[in-house]
């Protein structure tokens, strides 16, 4: 039996075992203090809500590999990957100085206010940077424990957990490599498309999309050639889906996307828009790059400049590109792939948020 990747109540399963997981730690660690309870809350509340792509394209990966729709085990592994977007997140949030993930305030900014209420001693400042430091570290060994115990625990799963366990050591490297490229991309003058792309593909492509289809896959006995196949669906899938999330971060709705409009710009990313607006802009356009992107009072001049210079066009024409890539692949795969992954590949790229 066949089921959509999207369902409502695979998101539903995943948001309880999460709860349950976080709450079980909680117990654990609250003989250590009150402390330990700000934090495990803290775990909890920064990974509910959100679009939970990872674990339904895990769920995906799974279904397409013919895995029994809803099998609680996969459940646990699939909510297991929200720990580690938790985990890139909350350090992304700090590597760029971000006030507010999902229209709430980030980890580092919470626990420094957090100490400013308590009126506690030292720096504020100090103390939000370190615990976000700790939070992204505690989620990312939480995924690894989570999925751990979901695979081992399963008689059926048992027999797959190495290749499992090697794409999520795949995709656990390559998303730290895409952030290293993403930080040293913001100090150059500029860099192509190319190397843009290349951002893309090891931050998100690959860590959003191809990896959690892997997982869910691998889990369920695929051959090789089914996981390659998955890789051509997954690759401009991801790529469009990032593309459109720099779109979104610099010509989005701040109400929708739940972050301040223009903070890429704000804080210099070299996105494939900027790379795309060198490529096409004139020398004046240049100066306008070098001298404002960056800078808070240069995000409407910049972001006029994207537009103007043909450089968000080309940007949505790349994500049709891609999107019609993915959609081959898709039905290449067959009736059932594109029953389990149509709905998801227009969750990724047909967004406000």
């Amino acid at each position: 039996m066949t089921t959509r990747a999207d369902d409502p109540e695979f998101r539903t399963r995943v948001d309880h075992s999460l709860a349950a997981f976080a709450e079980a730690k909680a117990r654990s660690l609250s003989v250590l203090g009150p402390d330990l309870d700000h934090l495990t809350r803290a775990a909890l509340d920064f990974v509910r809500g959100g679009k939970r792509l990872r674990p339904q394209f895990c769920h995906a990966g799974w279904l397409v590999a013919g895995g029994t729709p809803l099998d609680g085990h996969l459940v646990t592994a699939a909510a297991s990957l929200e720990w580690l977007q938790g985990s890139a997140l909350v350090h992304d949030d700090l590597m760029d100085g971000s006030d507010t993930r999902r229209g709430r305030p980030s980890i580092h900014r919470a626990f420094e206010q957090l100490h400013r209420d308590e009126d506690r001693a030292g720096d504020a400042t100090g103390f939000g940077l370190s615990t976000a430091v700790l939070m992204g570290d505690l989620m990312l060994s939480w995924c690894d424990e989570m999925m751990t115990t979901a695979i081992l625990d399963s008689p059926t799963m048992a027999p797959r957990v190495a290749a499992a366990r090697h794409y999520l050591d795949l995709c656990k490297t390559e998303v730290v490599a895409g952030q290293f490229l993403d930080v040293a991309a913001q100090t150059k003058d500029r860099i192509l498309v190319d190397e843009a792309m290349a951002i893309v593909r090891f931050k998100s492509a690959k860590y959003t999309v191809e990896r959690p289809l892997h997982i869910g896959a691998a889990l369920a006995g695929a051959s090789p050639d089914l996981i390659e196949a998955l890789s051509a669906v997954a690759l401009p899938l991801g790529e469009a889906f990032q593309l459109r999330d720099d779109v979104l971060g610099v010509f989005g709705d701040p109400a929708v996307t739940g972050k301040p409009a223009g903070d890429d710009l704000r804080e210099g990313k070299r996105t494939v828009l900027i790379a795309r607006a060198y490529e096409l802009t004139d020398a004046a356009g240049h100066e306008v790059l070098r001298e404002r992107l960056g800078t808070s009072d240069g995000v409407g001049p910049v972001a006029d400049l994207i537009r103007t210079c043909g450089a968000l066009a080309a940007v949505e024409a790349d994500i049709t590109r891609l999107e019609e890539q993915a959609d081959a692949a898709i039905d290449a795969l067959g009736p059932q792939a594109r029953t389990v992954l149509g709905p998801l590949a227009l969750l990724a790229t047909r967004r406000a948020s």
